[in-house]
């Protein structure tokens, strides 16, 4: 194959020559280091000879100056390839490499100029300067220094010089190639991995070039790194990394630290000259400058830790050594925090107004807290003042969430200026703080409430329509909507018809019901509480209601008072008699009697009232007694009573509070048959009312007084029946011939009654009460006095007439008792009451109740003793009940 490529390569020849001949030179290519005999080309064909010619005219080739590697062949005429061809030896790095041969031509003599071009082979592998490389790095030398290498060359051209270099591996140095130019590249050893001279003291490394030709070439070269030890020339500080701090406050020329590197070598081999180099940040460059014969380093500008916190620099120490040595260490200025920086405090979101039901962990604002400073110094503490209702937590490093601690009151609070403080680690401690303003929003929370539970309300009776009778205030601490109270009258009223007014939810059966809301009315916005009607104190004493008041809020929220109004009595009703009460017997045999008559119309002021008196009564003897009664109360109903007329020394006087009309002196037949009293009842009121009451007072004899007496029963039930007609001054006389009578008549009924007593004691010694159809009025007489019992009334009566008293009496009266009276229950029974005391009867009634024992010869005076508890009277002597 090889053969085939050079016969083509001969035909291109060939055609080149060819083509140059005509141009009068010839021209041939030939590889170099082609073999010895190798035609170069038919050079006395290419000159145009015939055969044999080239020989005859004795054909030769002519090399001035230098030796030829190709001659003619005299036989053939061709040329050849004598001896070796080198280009590079012939034409070095030149390109292209031509040579000019000369051709003599004898017979006639001619010159002919040839040019043969020796072409490239890849016959050079690329040669180092040398086979080794020694190099002496120091052993504190740091990772990324770069050592320059000498390149390989190749005596080729073209692309068979084309060169490539790779490192055999190693874990403490790289080769990078840098291109110096276009055509050289320059290979760099490079420290990736601090040495080591006590692990490995000698690094043996296989550098390799490689050309571009095909095949490719090599050359190697042998790097022997000789690691120097402390103990070698070279320059070598005490340690590789040199960590320097210095405050950041400190002054401009201040002394950073003091480079030293020793050299065990003496004179100039040990003197060291310092440089700093490599400064990271390359603003070091303008803070720091080293002395180059002491190696101190001095401050030039002044420090910010903020700014740059660490200096890396290079110092390398050079020695004056033939060749210099060099040692490296690295310097790691640290520049010390000083607290000259105050912590910072932002606000990143802030969420108001809170609304005051927040729950408990409600982030209400995000604030970030930095310090420029550091460790310490920058080390911030946080909290928030005042401590409540909000508190600082954590999120992440700098972050922090202002929350809700403790619950929210509006009312209470409706704002809260917050103030986040910090404060540095340092000293002295530097503090910031950033205030926050928290409103916090209404929620209807607060029900209205008044200021007090139960409102009491006077009023005056008789006042006008849409009279301002109180004003209503309920507090609602709430704003706005949730705190806009509306009032009204919720609950109450008053039962009517059944004679006065009652407090609130009283009523009785047949009477009728009206609500509060139709006394009085509340406004809605303002609460004032006014009357819809004239108040009447003798229809409503007492009207107890409830007023509410509901806010607006969402749900409303709404509180009750109770409203207790009195009203207040006003003197606009005049004193108003009433009827007299039934008569009775009293006791001591001294008659009176109550007669009354009808008032001329329910207005009326007066009327005419009838008693009767026995000639001869003693001072102070009740005859009557005047009743009235005034719908008023207080003071406006204490009634008094005068007498009108007569005026001066009459023999009847008035009691002032009690009306009873009495005997002032003993009366006589002077003083005429009949007696007209003209009585005033006064009320205590402003201004004061009265009304006046007639009453017409029959003095009569002692028998007709008797047949009074006994007839009391029919007189009362006579002068009921007779209510309402009026008597005239002729009709007396006619009255009192019935009166007769009808004393007669009990007189008889009397004595029947004694006879039938009498016989019932036989049989029955120990009867304690003899009763008739009517109520029992049990009447009892002791040393003290004499009192009555009566299962009606369930009162007692006592009446002192000065003499002690020796029998007991029952007295059963025939007529019913009176329906009873609204006016009578409201006043106190009569303190007097007619008792009728026959001889015969009383003497009587002693012999039956006397008490009797085995050693007793006579009967002895009864004592009574009345049980409230049981109803019942007991004999004091004999315990016997009665």
């Amino acid at each position: 194959m090889g053969e085939r490529c050079c016969a083509a390569v001969v035909r291109v020849l060939v055609l080149q020559a060819a083509w140059a001949l005509s141009g009068g030179q010839v021209r041939y290519s030939v590889p170099e280091e082609a073999k010895a005999g190798t035609v170069v080309g038919r050079l006395a064909q290419d000159l145009g000879l015939e055969a044999g010619e080239a020989e005859a005219r004795r054909l030769r080739l002519v090399a001035p100056g230098r030796r030829a590697s190709v001659e003619v062949s005299g036989a053939s005429g061709a040329l050849l390839v004598s001896s070796r061809l080198d280009r590079e030896e012939l034409c070095g790095k030149s390109a292209p490499c031509a040579l000019r041969l000369e051709v003599l031509l004898e017979r006639p003599l001619r010159v002919f100029h040839v040019q043969l071009e020796v072409t490239d082979i890849n016959d050079n592998a690329p040669v180092f300067p040398a086979a080794r490389k020694n190099l002496s790095i120091a052993e504190l030398s740091v990772p990324g220094s770069r050592f320059p290498l000498e390149g390989a060359s190749d005596a080729d051209i073209g692309a068979n010089a084309q060169l490539t270099y790779t490192l055999s591996p190693s874990e403490h140095f790289s080769l990078d190639l840098q291109k110096s130019n276009e055509r050289n590249i320059v290979p760099e050893l490079v420290l990736t991995k601090s040495l080591d001279r006590e692990t490995i003291p000698v690094h043996r490394l296989v550098l390799t070039a490689s050309d571009g030709g095909r095949p490719s070439l090599t050359g190697t070269m042998e790097l022997v790194i000789s690691v120097l030890d402390a103990n070698d020339n070279a320059p070598q500080f005490n340690q590789s990394v040199y960590k320097v701090q210095l405050l950041e406050s400190a002054e401009v020329g201040s002394l950073v630290t003091r480079m030293n590197a020793t050299d065990p070598d003496l004179g100039t081999n040990s003197k060291v000259t310092y440089i700093a180099t490599s400064f990271i940040p390359p603003s070091g460059r303008d803070v720091i400058s080293i002395n180059p014969n002491s190696g101190e380093i001095h401050l030039t500008a002044a420090l910010d830790f903020e700014e740059v916190s660490i200096f890396d620099f290079r110092i390398e120490a050079t020695d004056q050594g033939t060749p210099p040595l060099s040692g490296h260490c690295n310097v790691e200025l640290e520049v010390v925090d000083v607290n000259d920086n105050a912590p910072e405090v932002w606000v990143t979101s802030l969420s108001v107004p809170v609304p005051e039901d927040a729950s408990l962990g409600t982030v209400v604002a995000l604030l970030s807290v930095s310090d420029r400073d550091s460790g310490e110094n920058g080390r911030v503490r946080c909290w928030v003042w005042p401590a409540s209702p909000f508190g600082l937590e954590a999120t992440f490093a700098g972050s922090y969430s202002l929350v809700l601690r403790e619950a929210l009151d509006r009312e209470r609070v409706s704002e809260y200026e917050v103030e986040v403080r910090a404060e540095d680690g340092g000293a002295p401690a530097l503090r910031a703080s950033r205030g926050l303003r928290v409103p916090v929003s209404d929620v209807n929370d607060n029900a209205p409430s008044f200021a007090q539970a139960v409102y009491t309300v006077l009023a005056r009776e008789n006042n006008a329509a849409g009279a301002e009778l109180a004003r209503l205030w309920a507090r609602d601490p709430d704003e706005a909507a949730n705190g806009r109270v509306s009032y009204s009258v919720w609950d109450g009223g008053v039962g009517v018809g059944g004679g006065g007014g009652g407090a609130a939810g009283s009523s009785s059966s047949g009477v009728g019901w009206r609500p509060a809301s139709s006394y009085v009315s509340v406004d809605a916005e303002s609460g004032r509480l006014w009357a819809l009607q004239p108040l009447d104190y003798e229809e409503l004493q007492v009207l107890q209601f409830e007023v509410r008041a509901v806010d607006a809020g969402e749900p409303p929220l709404s509180g009750n008072a109770t409203v207790q109004l009195f009203v207040l009595d006003e003197n606009d009703n005049a004193p108003a008699l009433l009827p007299p009460a039934g008569s009775a017997a009293e006791a001591g045999g001294v008659a009176a009697a109550e007669a009354a008559v009808a008032l001329a119309g329910a207005g009326s002021e007066s009327g005419t009232l009838w008693a009767w008196a026995t000639w001869g009564a003693p001072a102070g003897q009740v005859v009557a007694k005047i009743r009235a009664v005034d719908a008023d109360s207080g003071y406006n109903a204490w009634l008094r009573y005068e007498l009108w007329e007569p005026r001066g020394k009459g023999p009847f006087r008035v009691g002032l509070y009690s009306g009873e009309v009495s005997t002032a002196r003993a009366l006589d037949e002077a003083d005429g048959p009949r007696q007209r009293l003209l009585i005033v009842v006064r009320d205590h009121g402003e201004p004061a009312r009265s009304a006046t009451a007639t009453l017409s007072v029959s003095l009569l004899e002692a028998a007709e007084a008797a047949l009074a007496a006994g007839s009391s029963s029919s007189l009362a039930a006579v002068s009921r029946s007779a209510a309402g007609v009026e008597l005239g001054a002729g009709a007396a006389s006619a009255a009192t011939n019935v009166w007769l009578v009808v004393a007669i008549c009990a007189v008889s009924s009397l004595f029947l009654l004694a006879v039938v007593l009498y016989g019932a004691s036989r049989w029955a010694p120990r009867a304690a009460v003899l009763s008739a159809p009517g109520p029992t009025t049990l009447v009892c007489a002791s040393e003290v006095g004499s009192w009555s019992y009566s299962q009606r009334h369930s009162r007692s009566l006592c009446v002192a007439d000065g003499a002690a008293k020796s029998d007991l009496m029952v007295f059963s009266p025939n007529f019913p008792p009176p329906p009873p009276d609204p006016a009578a229950k409201d006043t106190q029974p009569e303190p007097t009451a007619l008792l009728d005391t026959v001889s015969a009867t009383a003497l009587l009634a002693s012999k039956l109740f006397s008490c009797s024992f085995p050693n007793m010869i006579a009967p002895v005076n009864i004592g009574v003793r009345y049980h409230n508890q049981s109803s019942r009277c007991t004999c004091r002597v004999c315990e016997t009940i009665l």
